[in-house]
């Protein structure tokens, strides 16, 4: 079943999906991860995805980025046709246009914050003072402009999630995939991300989709996906 998310009047797709299936084992102990998965997305749209564990989120997210193809179906960022791609141009489509933010941070221990969220820009060679500037205002934005210096160890599991949106950022991407953002962290951080993401998500102009079990994550996305067994749950 197909759904549509709306959003503004005469609004760009940016994501489409269609009729995605993916399956992990074969026989008996075949995993039918997803099964005729259909949606799209409008431009500068914020979705939640939700679902048990084991209902396909990630399995979706990796398709949508380009981490992992589905055995049947099609996805389309913007002008991209994902499943069409070399394994070369799907890199690229990440370095680029698609972006990650994940449960566990994924900072690089030895590098400050600001060098993280600079990792990105130096692999797109973006040159070394537009970079500064760049990182600069993404740190300003996340609100560790004052920790630029320092390493993830150094600090809290809410600013190395801050770090990680930021770097995610950094590149302008067009779309933005979470997976569990907030499972790490307490209550009242993972509130303070979730504005975050709906802050950053309006003013970069991104188009957002999060993977969460968090109800208040829900509660403040622009539309909710639910996934169930595989597939997209009528609404």
């Amino acid at each position: 079943m197909s759904a549509t998310l709306p959003g503004p009047a005469l609004a760009t797709t940016m994501l489409a999906v269609e009729e995605i299936t993916r399956t992990f084992g074969s026989g008996r102990t075949a995993t039918h991860a997803l099964r005729g998965v259909s949606f799209s997305v409008e431009a500068g749209r914020l979705v939640a995805l939700r679902g048990r564990s084991g209902s396909g989120k990630t399995t979706l997210l990796n398709i949508v980025g380009g981490l992992d193809l589905p055995d049947s179906g099609s996805v389309r960022v913007a002008e991209h046709e994902v499943t069409a791609m070399s394994e070369h141009d799907r890199l690229r489509l990440r370095r680029t246009s698609v972006s990650f933010i994940f449960q566990s941070f994924g900072l690089i221990p030895i590098l400050s914050a600001a060098e993280n969220v600079g990792v990105p820009l130096r692999i797109a060679g973006m040159p070394p003072r537009e970079r500064e500037d760049r990182v600069r205002l993404m740190l300003d934005i996340v609100g560790l402009g004052e920790h630029a210096k320092q390493r993830p160890a150094e600090l809290s599991g809410g600013q190395q999630q801050r770090v990680a949106i930021a770097r995610a950022l950094a590149g302008s991407p067009q779309v933005l995939l979470a997976d569990e953002p907030t499972g790490q962290l307490d209550s009242e951080t993972a509130k303070q991300i979730m504005r975050l993401l709906r802050a950053v998500v309006q003013s970069e102009g991104v188009t957002a989709l999060v993977a969460t079990h968090d109800p208040n994550l829900i509660e403040i996305a622009d539309s909710v996906l639910e996934l169930e067994d595989g597939k997209i749950r009528p609404r």
